[in-house]
């Protein structure tokens, strides 16, 4: 399961910028030191532009990077083809170049069990981790290990060619994707953009109007999704597939809705083509042993004639935005539309 944790939006580093929101943030990875709140790509990762795997030229604001740490990040970046500005990004938002003296910078951990500059928690630091010294060892408290290792991760996780997404996996955050590339951008003076090329475009950011605050929060949670892979039986965080994703969804507002696709057909309310309104499934004749009565593809409609969707393995984006009005669209259910369920809704004060 992913932790989550409260993060207090503060100053960091040299800005000097009070933000006074709290933010709940999921964690895969690390546990971040200082973050800002502020308006992102909210929902989901949407294409930046041009440059991957080169290494930008060092502007003035770089200099306030420890030189230590700015060679090591040009080392590591070289090495793992990611942008070393990047890497300074994680560093400066997880411990401000490990200047930080916040539990679990420089030793121990801190209340989410992340340690080191980089903020690795111990099972995926040994998971990723590399002897940057040659020495011997592989310690997430070194910083010669550590930024090599989180260079290693990132590139694990489709970068530079899938960035957003790569940084997405490090901390399950937009805010924090954001934030690190904002910084990236800063150390390099401006001149940086990154590609996003799993097919997420930013065109298919916005959430719908005029629906209940339940069906946004769902919505907003899989489209949130969107980048990641598609894997036959995956359950996430850093994968789905077509039904799992949906249950996930339901599940962030307290509703229990079926595993499977084959499950799911039977389970909500049955509603005509041309009557679909967002949040409510659209199924599909699609998949082996699948039929006009026994669908094995599902979505869910976001509006415009459009659903947010975990297609396949080879799909681009694998998990996105695409039209649902197709030959073999079979029907909709609304599982809001289930007695019980707007009973559960009513006494939790939900509209």
């Amino acid at each position: 399961m992913t932790r989550r944790r409260l993060i207090i939006a503060g100053a960091l580093g040299a800005v000097g910028t009070l933000f006074g929101a709290l933010m709940i943030v999921p964690v895969l990875f690390g546990a971040s030191q200082f973050m800002f709140g502020g308006g992102g790509a909210g929902s989901g990762g949407c294409v930046d532009t041009s440059q991957a795997g080169s290494q930008p030229a060092q502007a003035g604001e770089a200099n306030a990077i420890p030189s230590g740490y700015l060679a090591l990040y040009k080392k590591a970046g070289q090495e793992f083809g990611v942008p070393w500005n990047v890497l300074a990004g994680i560093g400066k938002v997880e411990t401000s170049h490990g200047t930080s003296k916040l539990p679990g910078v420089s030793s121990g951990e801190n209340y989410a069990g992340a340690g080191g500059p980089m903020q690795f928690l111990k099972a995926t630091f040994d998971s990723f981790a590399v002897d940057g010294d040659k020495n011997g060892k592989k310690d997430r408290y070194d910083p010669d290990d550590a930024i090599p290792s989180a260079a290693r991760y990132l590139k694990h996780n489709g970068a530079p060619a899938r960035m957003r997404t790569a940084l997405f996996m490090y901390n399950h955050s937009w805010d924090y994707v954001n934030l690190v590339l904002d910084w990236a951008k800063r150390y390099v003076g401006g001149d940086f953009t990154v590609v996003q090329s799993n097919g997420v475009e930013c065109q298919d950011n916005q959430l719908p109007a005029n629906v209940s605050g339940v069906v946004q929060q769902i919505i907003s949670f899989a489209m949130a999704q969107r980048g990641k892979r598609y894997i036959f039986g995956a359950n996430g965080p850093d994968a789905w597939d077509c039904s799992s994703i949906l249950q996930a969804a339901y599940r962030t507002v307290g509703i229990s809705i079926p595993r499977t696709t084959f499950e799911q057909w039977p389970f909500g309310v049955k509603i005509d083509k041309g009557k679909e309104i967002p949040g409510d499934l659209v199924f599909f004749n699609s998949g082996p042993g699948t039929s006009a009565n026994n669908p094995g593809h599902v979505g869910m409609v976001i509006g415009n004639g459009k659903m947010i969707v975990a297609s396949c393995s080879t799909c681009v984006p694998n998990i996105g935005v695409k039209p649902y009005k197709k030959a073999n669209w079979i029907g909709t259910t609304r599982p809001l539309a289930r007695p019980d369920i707007q009973r559960q809704l009513a006494e939790a004060g939900q509209p």
